[in-house]
């Protein structure tokens, strides 16, 4: 770890004690998000990390950002992944964007002073998002927007949304991606969802009737927002594996102390071999993940693409922080599933980890094709 990123986690990690910690107990279990505290993570300047200072970021490398996101993550797993979201609708701005949509939208979420969006999910397009029904027609000036979109995080606190829409015919070729801003005529919010865990992070439905979207709006040509989708998909998938080795290494943390504190036949649980084979597990787990994450993260930092690896770190590592916060749980014993122990939380968090950004089965998938394209002749 370079001396700079070493220091951005150290604040980081003194800030969130401070100002995440002591909330969220309570905030989970009354499932409040709190602006203020995404804003302060602007204001340190964690919210804008791999975006050019053009544009109010700090142009770091996304190596330095998956860092900062599993330090994140060791206080709150819902707030890292407003940030992670957020920071996706970012890339995709900055990669796909022209420059007065650049100029527009990033300084305010660089800055942290708004959130950021992605709306790709509909109620029948989860793992197949080709097949999305959100239709955009064309008219006078822009398009009319129709349909709804599901689980879409930050929804309702978000100011900026990436929407995926359908412009032409059947499959991913006629699909566009527009931006929409919170509060434009036809855009509402459903239901907010009650979810298992990060109840932290506001999750609701969007719905588009006739919502006018101006031309301008539009990112890239008609029939390339799946472009757009998967480019910040394979990054995305990144950020969440940095997630899942910050929710793990705290779990193991917890579960360590926890372990060396607790007495039972007159010693440590700790000295117990058996715990001591399941800890060495989880270490080991923690450890094998965070590398492959970092090295999905140096891949896009050199210029390569990281497709592969984004599905197979996104895969390891939120696998790994099912594993590790499920035995964390076990060894806290009756306590572990209480609210007394913050593992039952990263328990709770961990499992939509293992869903979000493309189920773990369909990284599979992915890394098939990849290694079937590698191989063939």
């Amino acid at each position: 770890m370079t001396d700079l990123r070493a220091e951005l986690c150290q604040n980081l990690g003194k800030w969130c004690q401070i100002h995440i910690e002591p909330h969220m107990e309570h905030d989970d279990a009354e499932g409040k998000f709190r602006m203020e505290i995404f804003q302060g993570l602007g204001a340190q300047g964690y919210t804008g990390i791999t975006v050019p200072e053009d544009f109010g970021g700090a142009g770091l490398s996304y190596a330095d950002y998956v860092a900062v996101l599993e330090e994140m993550a060791k206080y709150s797993v819902a707030y890292a992944v407003t940030v992670s979201v957020s920071n996706m609708v970012q890339t995709i701005l900055l990669n796909y964007g022209n420059e007065a949509q650049k100029q527009k939208y990033l300084p305010a979420l660089t800055n942290g002073t708004e959130i950021g969006a992605f709306a790709l999910s509909e109620s029948h397009a989860g793992s197949d998002a080709a097949s999305l029904k959100t239709m955009a027609k064309k008219v006078a000036g822009g398009y009319s927007l129709n349909g709804t979109k599901m689980w879409i995080t930050s929804a309702g606190v978000a100011k900026t949304y990436i929407v995926m829409a359908r412009t032409g015919g059947e499959g991913s070729k006629g699909v566009s991606a527009f931006i929409i801003r919170d509060g434009d005529k036809g855009f509402t919010y459903g239901k907010a969802e009650k979810k298992m865990g990060w109840k932290t992070s506001p999750t609701r439905e969007l719905v588009f009737e006739n919502c006018f979207v101006p031309e301008e709006n539009r990112l890239l040509a008609e029939g390339e927002g799946f472009k757009v989708a998967m480019g910040g998909l394979d990054r995305g998938r990144i950020a969440i594996g940095a997630i899942g080795v910050g929710c793990a290494q705290r779990a193991l943390d917890e579960a360590i102390k926890y372990s060396l504190g607790r007495v039972q036949f007159s010693q440590p649980i700790f000295d117990f071999q058996g715990l001591q084979f399941m800890m060495a597990d989880m270490a080991l787990e923690v450890e094998a993940s965070r590398l492959l994450v970092q090295r999905a993260a140096e891949l896009i930092d050199n210029n390569q693409s990281p497709s592969k690896l984004a599905s197979m770190a996104k895969l390891k590592a939120t696998d790994t922080a099912m594993y590790v916060t499920t035995e964390a749980v076990q060894i806290h014993g009756g306590v572990g599933y209480t609210s007394e122990y913050p593992v039952e939380r990263f328990m709770r968090d961990a499992k939509v980890l293992q869903i979000v950004e493309g189920t773990n089965q369909i990284q599979r998938v992915v890394i098939a094709r990849h290694l079937k394209k590698e191989y063939a002749p």
